[in-house]
């Protein structure tokens, strides 16, 4: 029963596609022949051949020009001898007896893809990659995307916060790949498999290279473990293009064009900033002030306390073409009698019998040590006749609202829950957790956003906040010291939003500096899902990094993210209506255009140059301190439809 479920999943998503005829791009028959040399399996890809070695799992690279390169080294465990190849036209299987893996490689739309299937419950440590000393860059999507010099000394050290981490392909990154290039080749990796599957990075003798890790564990259906491989062309987003077109097949990518079509309200997120809103931003005077400094288009959400938009605030933002929603979350209970905030109140016996258990049966404590983590597939059961979900909406939604921010839900923080009265594992929690999301976006037709969305969810929402940011877990730590970060009072303004931050110089490389971000999740997902920053880094919060970030949101194509009261509106808000001025033709020009490419003007990554669709905009942006052909430091160029480009040089605050 959890492998059908699993199997069915995987047919939604893509994301955890098993070898089935259904996720095949092609039939065997279509399939370009496998040649067989006695321990070498040569599978032609497009750009050249890979060639594995049975006896290790090793995997080389052969391009048609003549360059070759390790893809993977061998896996890191002990394997055994390996059994006879069994080749069938354009697939090749064999097994090692000694760990009970059996795997086939065959050729998938110009890849190479692998399937191991584990007969036992277990790990293993394999591909291996970024060995090759000709690998120069790797990249992966913490947020919206890094490139991290693989010999440079300080990703290298402590300080990056890098070497040792380890990502979940489900949960800690945004997108199931990663890719390495050298010049004039790369290479892209996906996880077909993603849950049960981490990205670990290892630094050893001064290089940065990267393990996959998976679990295969057969309560979580991950008995079959699928990586795919391609020959890219060393762009550094190189291997997001491939994983589009991946994903193009495996659950697909749904436009933005056809959202709005669906629901003309999803039109408003076009050329519009986010924004949270505080004390008198929530009022209808509030929203009079943000439309006499010359913020045109909003969308506006709140957090859960006891103080949400008024029906005549929600009118009055209506009337200025905003968008508003409130903040819920449907993965935290508490008591009622004692909750701390309104979003973990639910009625009995939801927060008595709901919550999710662990392997000894006792309550999975919820995030921060407050109430407890809620069982998705404990709603699904009890929606059709309670309506949890449905009131809850209702409630939310009754001031005249048509957007709503649904946290965690997309993030890919997924549970498996031990309760003998809804038994679920991540697979199922995901999908109910589709489910739910395609409900709020669908039938109850409210502009859907969550948190760090994954590409999985891009067919059921509309925006992401969080997916913009690489986070380093040095972030959490600063949050937590609250007189450097400020704390939850006062109510009307909390310091943790509001009060200004000098982030230390390493957090701040690691998280923001340019030359180490790419477009990885725009490369994918730009026409389909809108994304931003965290929500609890807003263009102020971070002053020393504002100017850069709002070079990027131009670059990029994205939308700030901030925070609003009276006061951030007195001090910031001219600066904000001037952004969001020069921002909404370009997002209207591209924002359902996919981003088509990304490239480095200069050998220092400074200076940068993004486009969409065909011609649809082109934006370069001079991160540097010096001039670049006629672009002054500091200053952003766009050109819509190739017509004169318009400037804006952001002065930061």
């Amino acid at each position: 029963m959890k492998r059908d479920n699993a199997i069915r999943l995987a047919g939604l998503l893509g994301v955890l596609c098993v070898a089935t005829t259904a996720c095949a791009t092609a039939t065997a028959s279509d399939r370009p022949e496998i040649e067989v040399n006695d321990k070498q399996i040569v599978v032609p890809v497009k750009g050249g051949r890979a060639v594995v070695d049975t006896t290790s799992l090793g995997v080389r690279a052969e391009a048609d020009d003549g360059a070759n390169w390790q893809l993977s080294a061998p896996a890191a465990d002990a394997l055994g001898a390996p059994s006879t190849v069994a080749a069938d036209g354009g697939k090749a299987t064999w097994r090692y007896p000694a760990k009970g893996l059996t795997v086939t490689a065959a050729t998938q739309a110009g890849r190479l893809e692998m399937t191991v299937h584990a007969d036992e419950q277990g790990s293993m440590t394999w591909p291996v990659t970024g060995t090759d000393r000709s690998v120069q860059e790797i990249q992966f999507p913490r947020g919206e995307g890094l490139s991290v010099p693989a010999a440079d000394p300080w990703w290298n050290s402590d300080a990056a916060g890098l070497a040792g981490a380890e990502f979940g392909m489900a949960d800690g990154l945004t997108m199931p790949f990663w890719g390495t290039s050298q010049p004039g080749h790369g290479a892209g990796y996906i996880a077909g498999s993603d849950i049960g599957t981490s990205l670990r990075f290892v630094s050893d003798q001064g290089r940065l290279r990267t393990e996959a890790v998976h679990d295969f564990t057969p309560q979580e259906s991950t008995m079959d473990y699928t990586m795919s491989f391609a020959l890219t062309d060393g762009s550094p987003v190189a291997a997001a293009r491939d994983y589009r077109d991946w994903l193009q097949h495996h659950g697909g990518i749904e436009p933005l064009q056809r959202k709005i079509a669906r629901n003309p309200e999803v039109g408003k997120l076009i050329g519009a900033f986010h924004a949270y809103t505080w004390g008198e931003a929530r009022t209808p005077e509030g929203i009079q002030r943000m439309r006499q400094l010359g913020l045109n288009r909003m969308w506006l959400g709140y957090d859960a306390d006891d103080h949400p938009m008024t029906k005549q605030a929600v009118d009055a933002a209506n009337q200025a073409g905003y968008l508003v929603g409130p903040y819920d979350s449907w993965a935290n209970a508490q008591d009622p009698a004692t909750a701390d905030n309104p979003s973990s109140r639910w009625p009995a016996p939801v927060w008595q019998d709901a919550c999710v258990r662990d392997a000894q049966g006792k309550v999975m404590t919820g995030f921060g040590g407050r109430g407890c983590y809620l069982s998705s597939e404990s709603f699904a059961r009890a929606e059709p006749t309670e309506q949890y979900l449905a009131n809850r909406t209702r409630e939310m939604t009754a001031n005249g609202a048509t957007s709503y921010f649904l946290d965690v839900d997309a993030a890919g923080e997924l549970h498996t829950d031990h309760s003998p009265q809804h038994p679920m594992n991540k697979a199922e929690d995901r999908k109910n957790r589709l489910d739910r999301i395609g409900w709020l976006s669908g039938d109850r037709k409210l502009v859907l956003g969550s948190e760090n969305s994954g590409a999985w969810a891009n067919r059921v929402l509309t925006y992401s906040h969080g997916s913009l940011t690489p986070v380093s877990d040095g972030l959490w730590k600063l949050q937590k010291d609250r007189e450097t970060w400020g704390g939850y009072a006062p109510q009307g303004a909390p310091a943790f939003f509001f009060k200004p931050v000098h982030l230390p110089a390493d957090l701040a490389k690691a998280m923001f500096a340019p030359q180490f971000r790419v477009p990885l999740y725009q490369t994918v997902l730009h026409d389909s899902v809108i994304s931003t920053d965290r929500w609890e880094l807003s263009w102020s919060k971070l002053p020393d990094q504002s100017r850069d970030r709002a070079m990027l949101a131009m670059l990029y194509n994205t939308p700030l993210n901030l925070v609003l009261d009276k006061s951030e509106l007195d001090s910031h808000g001219k600066q904000i209506a001037e952004l969001q001025r020069y921002f909404e033709p370009l997002h209207e020009a591209a924002a359902t255009e996919p981003m088509t490419d990304f490239r480095w003007l200069t050998p220092d990554h400074l200076v940068q140059r993004t486009s969409f669709g065909d011609s649809a905009l082109t934006v370069t942006a001079n991160f540097s301190a010096h001039p670049h052909d006629g672009l002054p430091a500091g200053c952003v160029d766009a050109s819509v439809k190739g017509g004169t480009p318009q400037r804006i040089c952001p002065t930061g605050l």
